[in-house]
């Protein structure tokens, strides 16, 4: 299994997300975490939480059909395991989410730049753990 290396991408996704972040930051004094905002607009609290939450998940999944607008192509994914999986490492990751208070783009984007000591050891925690998880996947495995 090959890792694509794709700077121009990754720098373009990755100034989006930023703008994205700065944008919600300044405009509502929210954070941008995705299990955050899916949590808050689950268990909504008020009418105009669950708004601005809404159109922030309605604006994920509208993006690839952006993307098509734009550029002609729908975004290349493949996904080399099966749905049960998929579920299963949703589950996982929501759990982790729960436990971490926070998921990584609430504390990798957002809890970095604000110097947030949780989030600080967080993002290590995610990394070691991405890192580990990979090694087992494709050396272990052998997938």
């Amino acid at each position: 299994m090959e890792t694509a290396f794709t700077p121009f991408g990754s720098l373009g996704g990755g100034l989006a997300i930023g703008l994205g972040a700065v944008m919600l930051m300044l405009g509502l004094g929210r954070i941008l975490g995705a299990t955050g905002i899916m949590s808050g607009l689950v268990f909504a609290q008020n009418r105009a939480e669950a708004s601005w939450r809404a159109a922030m998940i309605l604006g994920m999944i509208a993006a690839p059909g952006m993307i098509f607008l734009v550029s002609g192509t729908m975004p290349a994914v493949d996904v080399p395991v099966s749905p049960t999986m998929i579920v299963i490492g949703g589950i996982i990751v929501g759990f982790g989410a729960s436990l971490g208070s926070g998921c990584t783009s609430g504390h990798g984007v957002c809890g970095l730049s604000r110097f947030s000591i949780r989030s600080l050891v967080a993002v290590p925690t995610f990394m070691a753990t991405a890192g580990i998880t990979v090694f087992i996947i494709r050396h272990i495995f052998g997938a």
